[in-house]
């Protein structure tokens, strides 16, 4: 019983988590696409690296917005300076761990297709990202 009530309660959080995730995932695969493969306007079409950092941190601002404001807003445990910091820190993490995805793939493996390019980084690489986001914010962002 205990268990149900729990996941009752955790399914709007998460439902707005998600969301605002999809939000601020669009945006980053939208630009790391536009900056890599974007034809004769892709201003990074050879660094692949950099076109996902640059599109994660735009991404990243999307995701501060939404989920301070609308995930957990109720939740008002810290200064923003400090949730500011806190969140970027985590987010850098999440970084390091799209941008090593693509790295080994791109450069390590030799698989150097869009396509590639596209699951290493913005599947696998955002996918953990994700999950280490979500359990991180609850944790040390937006705490109670």
């Amino acid at each position: 019983m205990k268990l149900a009530s729990t996941l009752q309660r955790a399914v709007p959080e998460v439902s707005k988590f998600l969301t605002v995730g999809l939000a601020a995932y669009v945006v980053d695969v939208g630009l790391f696409n536009l900056l890599r493969y974007g034809g004769e306007v892709a201003l990074l079409a050879e660094k692949p690296l950099t076109a996902k950092a640059v599109s994660t941190v735009c991404a990243i601002f999307v995701a501060y917005t939404g989920n301070k404001l609308w995930t957990y807003g109720s939740r008002s445990g810290q200064t923003i300076p400090r949730e500011l910091i806190i969140f970027f820190a985590i987010n850098g993490v999440a970084m390091a761990i799209a941008l090593v995805c693509l790295w080994i793939s791109h450069y390590a493996l030799g698989l150097t297709s869009p396509l590639a390019d596209n699951i290493a980084a913005n599947i696998v690489g955002i996918g953990l990202g994700t999950l280490f986001r979500f359990f991180a914010y609850r944790r040390w962002v937006f705490v109670d």
